[in-house]
Formats: structure tokens, C-alpha cells, sequence
């Protein structure tokens, strides 16, 4: 191989760096808005919808976990699409009381290592909460999660792991105005 063969090689092995970086950055994205409530995303009308959406995220033999002090006992671990299904739809397939009104994803911090064909990421997240009782908190967390290459050349959620930074109550009616519904994907 001469060395014009070495450039290109290596600008090419660079590039498929920042194209997985960018479609795993998409993902997590993704997965957060469909995660939001109301739920943003244009047509899906019901919990199954969300779930099966956020599903198409995962592989087959995905990890969801909740690790540390306060995630442990809350959230468990969920191994394989499955059990990880049954997950949300314990948290989404079934009346809440009171019921929850608002929940936005706020990622910060990232870091996105990719090696080939699997790659990790970590972000801070924070997420307000209100609920229809008037309670209200904000909760924060650290995701450490991990990511495969697909044979398809899709990039796919293989762990979620989060851990608690911190939840804090916060005053009824801190938050004045928030749609009852999202609009924001209609055409």
C-alpha cells in the first residue's frame, strides 16, 4: 500500500468515525424524544405506538438498567427486547394516578466513543415531571449506554444504563403553560 493509499484509507476510517458518532448522537436523541410527554412524534396516537418506536431502537438481545443506590430498587434491570418491552409497558401501558401531564429529556454532556462496529456513550440528562395532582419534580441521571452496528448498517440501542444524580421536588405551578398535546411533527 503507498502512502496515497494509507491517506485515504485513514480519511476514510475517519469519516465512518463521525457518520457513527452522528447516527448514534440521532439515536439517543431519538429515543429521548420518544420518551417525552405529550408525546412529540406525529401519528403515534397510543402507548403501543411509543413502545413499539422505541423498540425499533433496541437489538434483540438489548440491556435496560437502572444501576446505583436510588435506580437499583426503581427501575431493575430488563434483559432482552422482551423483558425491555414489558418495561416500558409497565410504565406506559397502564392508567397512572395521578397522571402524568409533562416529561422533557434534556441531554447534556456527551461523550461518544465509537470502535468499530460498537461504540458506548455517556450524557447527562435532566427531566422536569408534572403530574395532573399538581406535584411536580425534577430528576437528573447519568447514562452510560452502549451501541452496535447493525448487519443492516443500522446503529442500535445494546444497553441503556442509568444511574441517579438527583430528584428534586419542585413548587406547584412552577410551569406556568405546557400543551395538553404535541403538534410539533403534525404536517
Amino acid at each position: 500500500m503507498d502512502d496515497l493509499e494509507k491517506k485515504v484509507e485513514h480519511l476514510a476510517n475517519r469519516i465512518a468515525v463521525l457518520e457513527a458518532e452522528a447516527e448514534i448522537r440521532r439515536l439517543q436523541a431519538r429515543y429521548m424524544f420518544l420518551c417525552d410527554t405529550p408525546l412529540p412524534e406525529y401519528g403515534a396516537t397510543s402507548d403501543a405506538a411509543r413502545i413499539d418506536l422505541i423498540m425499533a431502537l433496541y437489538t434483540e438481545d438489548a440491556v435496560w438498567e437502572g444501576v446505583g443506590e436510588y435506580y437499583n430498587g426503581q427501575f431493575g434491570r430488563a434483559e432482552g427486547a422482551a423483558a425491555i418491552r414489558r418495561h416500558f409497558e409497565g410504565f406506559w401501558g397502564q392508567k397512572k394516578d395521578p397522571a402524568l401531564l409533562l416529561n422533557c429529556h434534556y441531554l447534556t454532556s456527551e461523550q461518544i466513543h465509537v470502535t468499530g462496529e460498537t461504540a458506548t456513550g455517556q450524557w447527562v440528562h435532566m427531566q422536569p415531571w408534572i403530574f395532573s395532582d399538581g406535584k411536580a419534580l425534577l430528576r437528573s441521571s447519568r447514562l452510560n449506554n452502549a451501541f452496535r452496528k447493525e448487519p443492516d448498517g443500522a446503529w442500535k440501542v445494546t444497553r441503556t444504563r442509568t444511574e441517579n444524580v438527583f430528584v428534586a421536588p419542585l413548587p406547584a405551578g412552577w410551569a406556568s403553560d405546557f400543551p395538553s398535546a404535541s403538534v410539533l411533527m403534525k404536517p
